[in-house]
């Protein structure tokens, strides 16, 4: 296989559209922590801590979605069975190899993410790192334990990824970092379930005992919908208590945007549960990345006004 058909296929087996948002998540913590009280004046070193740790973030995401896929074979020779490894287009080898190096170069670009002599990023994308090993290898493999799977999934792409883009400017000794992150967690708690419905059949045949597999169809979708409502109430309490110290209008309104939202989602998912798992992407999928989007964009908007 020539180097340039390797490298097309290593950009497959990382999964390209998912590595945006990771990006974003560091860029939007970022802003957020520079416009929180006390205000930071944007320097040289502070952009550059900031570009490094989005590249970052994009490039441990990539070797997470490898190595998960190295321990879904089975999965997604059912699933996804264009995919890399189950069309054997890439061996298991090679997926190693790409692996291997994304997990430590993405280390290594944390470890250069140090505000103030501090290296709590790369604390942080340790912990996200095993959370992740946590998730996907045996013997743990927290993906076949029901609501355990949603927070291996939570913790690492939520609460951490934030507070690393916060990491990227001021300390996370302090309850804001940690509040905006818990946010985007319990949002993931549930909305990670929406790509699993579709997935029932080779999830199942693979020992993966997800929500939609152990509560069936409707109930998963009822209990997976207060996380596309409470964590952005959670902003206007937040705002309320003094602990968000952006821009209060701004953080209200995204509050009553992202709700109103949510509670469009969930509509989505309740009106017709059975369709969540014959739609290969239902669009209750499509609207957790939205929804995320939407988030990230807003927080840094109301920590920058």
């Amino acid at each position: 296989m020539s180097a340039a058909s390797r490298a097309t296929l290593w950009l497959e087996l990382s999964r390209p559209f998912t590595l945006v948002a990771p990006a974003l998540g560091v860029v939007s913590g970022a802003i957020t922590a520079a416009g929180a009280e006390p205000r930071d004046v944007w320097t040289a070193d502070l952009i550059s801590y900031t570009a490094i740790g989005a590249v970052m973030a994009g490039i441990l995401n990539a070797g997470n979605n490898a190595l998960n896929q190295i321990y879904d074979l089975e999965i997604d020779r059912v699933n996804k069975p264009q995919r890399p490894l189950p069309s054997g287009r890439l061996s298991i080898r090679e997926a190693w190899v790409f692996t291997c190096i994304t997990y430590t170069l993405a280390l290594l670009l944390a470890w250069f993410v140090a505000p103030g002599g501090r290296h709590e990023c790369f604390w942080i994308v340790v912990a996200a790192t095993v959370a992740t090993f946590i998730y996907s290898c045996p013997p743990l493999r927290t993906k076949q334990r029901g609501i355990w799977a949603n927070v291996t999934i939570a913790i690492p792409r939520g609460v951490l990824l934030k507070v690393a883009g916060w990491s990227c400017v001021k300390t996370v000794t302090g309850v804001e970092p940690w509040f905006i992150g818990s946010i985007f967690g319990l949002f993931l708690l549930g909305a990670s379930t929406t790509k699993d419905f579709a997935d029932m059949e080779g999830d199942a045949r693979g020992g993966c005992r997800t929500l939609p597999i152990v509560y069936g169809v409707r109930q998963a979708a009822w209990m997976i919908s207060p996380s596309f409502v409470v964590p952005f109430l959670m902003i206007s309490v937040g705002t309320y208590a003094g602990i968000l110290t952006g821009n209060t209008i701004l953080l209200q309104a995204l509050s009553a945007v992202m709700t109103v939202y949510g509670v469009y989602v969930c509509y989505l998912m309740l009106r017709r549960p059975e369709d969540l798992a014959v739609e290969e992407n239902h669009v209750s999928w499509a609207h957790m990345y939205r929804m995320m989007f939407v988030a990230q964009i807003g927080f840094a908007l109301a920590y920058i006004f």
